[in-house]
This record gives C-alpha cells, structure tokens and sequence, in this order.
C-alpha cells in the first residue's frame, strides 16, 4: 500500500475522532483531544494530497470519516442503525472502493511536470 494512502485512512480515523469530540466533548482535556484529532487530520490530508488527486482524496477521507462516525455513533453511544442506514454506508463504500480503483496512482506526478513547464 502506498504511504499516502495510509496517510488518507489515519487522517479519516483522526476525522472520526474529532467529529465525536465536537459532539462530546465537555471538558478542557477533551477539547484539547480533539483540536489535536483536528490538526492531525487535516496535515495527514495535506501531505496525502500532495502525491495523489485531491478529488479522489477528499471523496475517499469524507467517505470513510462519515462511516466511522456513524458507526461509532452507533457503537459507543447506542446511536440506532436502521437497515436504510446500512444500505447507504454500503453504497458509501462501495463508491469510495470504485474511485480508488479507477484512480492512478501517478495522477498528480503528471500534472506537476507539466505545470512547472
């Protein structure tokens, strides 16, 4: 796996984190967790970017970061997951695998070159 993917699915996970402190947070420990999911978040996305289609970047981290959150919604705060719910995370996912495999990985070296030309 190439490491600018890996940095799009930590930077996700660090999504999940900080849209679940924005709700629950309540202390100052709390917060400062999540202004740090924040930070940790969006360089892991600005690094990840640099290397590949910013398009399919964003679409894969706001896919994968919107079903961890329902689902951990779910999990750890009894938040209910109805059979439309699942039905659409799976379509979510569906469409997030599609555009990783229909993307090259070489996409954005192209653009570089021919834009410093």
């Amino acid at each position: 796996m190439k490491k600018q993917w890996l940095q799009v699915y930590v930077a996700a996970v660090f999504e999940v984190l900080w849209v679940t402190g924005l709700k629950h947070a309540d202390n100052g420990w709390s917060w400062t967790g999540t202004f740090i999911a924040i930070l940790l978040s969006f360089i892991l996305l600005i690094r990840a970017s640099s290397e590949l289609p910013v398009g399919t970047v964003y679409a894969v981290f706001v896919g994968l970061g919107t079903t961890g959150t329902v689902i951990s919604e779910s999990v750890f705060f009894g938040h209910p997951l109805h059979a439309a719910k699942l039905l659409f995370i799976a379509l979510l996912i569906i469409g997030i695998i599609g555009l990783k495999l229909v993307t090259p990985e070489h996409a954005n070296a192209g653009d570089k070159k021919g834009a410093s030309s």
